[in-house]
């Protein structure tokens, strides 16, 4: 039996449950959860915003422990080793996308809260190839926001060889946000930070903003009229994408990691006269985590993490939604 922390409907609170397990499949490892963190994405798929939440939900997909269990197959990991799982719990392995190594794209991907028990429990199971052995040095109260917020935002940067001379921006300040200033300022671009938040001026050129904008003054933004080679939106509400869009240089890209559910209206001559692009993406392969871990521990890149008991979800989850969270909520078994 595992405990577990479950949403019984939709918007439900989170109650203690038990689960049975089958016996370990061979392909698959189970993790003790010594950590998972709070994702916004967690939040929808409790709320079943998408659209594809099965109940009891057990969510938790920034997930930090160590191996508990190898199935016989498994070569590659060892019981005791540390180890992290993010949105995805295993994929097909043989679709173009996982052989070329593009395995976030497999049509058939599993994902670790979708028909899947998560993260929030005394364990785990997820198929082998895509679990990530931690490197020693990284903190693992620190590291599991990396697995799917650190991953979503460092993803674009090996997708587009974004070079380090690049000037980004960054819309939003938040899970996502402060890890991409991190990243964006030791991959050694010049980086600007657009936030709503007075508060949290100070806080981005501390993360490694070199300059800030007001995304709530419309004049301040149009006299960044094509300062950035990427822009990446972190956000999942509607802005004017028009005004963000002219902040781009020739052919610009602007660049959506945060699920925004409404209609992006932009004017096609916005993109047409200077060769503008928009675009998005989903986290990262097993082997881009990896080394993005890599990269995180050679500069020293972490998480800014508030930690809560597991037993406290409900609390944790309250403060997630009030807005007050810096940046990424934690929760420790």
């Amino acid at each position: 039996m595992i405990k577990a922390y479950a949403a019984e409907e939709a918007g439900s609170p989170l109650k203690e449950i038990s689960y049975e397990t089958d016996s370990l499949e061979s392909n698959e490892v189970e993790i003790d959860v010594k950590y998972c963190g709070i994702c916004h994405s967690d939040i929808s798929m409790i709320n079943n915003d998408w659209g594809i939440s099965q109940y009891p939900l057990i969510p938790g997909h920034e997930v930090t422990g160590v191996i508990s269990q190898v199935g016989k197959s498994v070569t590659h990991l060892k019981i005791g080793q540390a180890v992290g799982l993010g949105w995805h719990s295993g994929f097909c392995g043989s679709c173009n996308h996982c052989t070329e190594g593009d395995h976030n794209l497999c049509g058939s991907a599993e994902g670790t809260i979708v028909s899947h028990h998560g993260g929030f429990a005394e364990k785990v199971r997820a198929k082998s190839h895509s679990v990530v052995p931690i490197p020693e040095g990284l903190e693992l109260s620190k590291v599991g926001p990396l697995f799917c917020g650190g991953i979503t935002v460092f993803n674009p940067l090996l997708q587009f060889e974004i070079p380090s001379t690049a000037k980004v921006a960054v819309i939003g300040i938040g899970g996502l946000g402060h890890l991409a200033l991190q990243f964006l300022n030791a991959w050694g671009c010049e980086v600007t930070a657009f936030t709503s938040s007075e508060s949290k001026k100070e806080e981005a050129l501390r993360l490694g903003a070199h300059h800030t904008l007001n995304s709530r003054d419309p004049k301040e933004i149009e006299a960044a009229a094509g300062s950035f080679d990427l822009i990446i939106s972190t956000v999942n509400v509607k802005l004017d994408w028009e005004l963000y869009i002219n902040t781009l240089k020739a052919k610009g890209r602007l660049h959506f990691v945060g699920a925004t559910l409404e209609p992006i209206e932009l004017q096609a001559f916005s993109l047409i006269m200077s060769q503008r692009s928009i675009s998005g993406s989903p986290v990262g392969s097993p082997a881009s985590i990896a080394k993005m871990l890599e990269f995180a521990k050679l500069h020293k890149i972490e998480a800014q993490v508030e930690i809560f008991p597991m037993s406290k979800v409900n609390e944790a989850i309250a403060h997630l939604e009030s807005g007050k969270a810096r940046y990424r909520i934690v929760l420790e078994n």
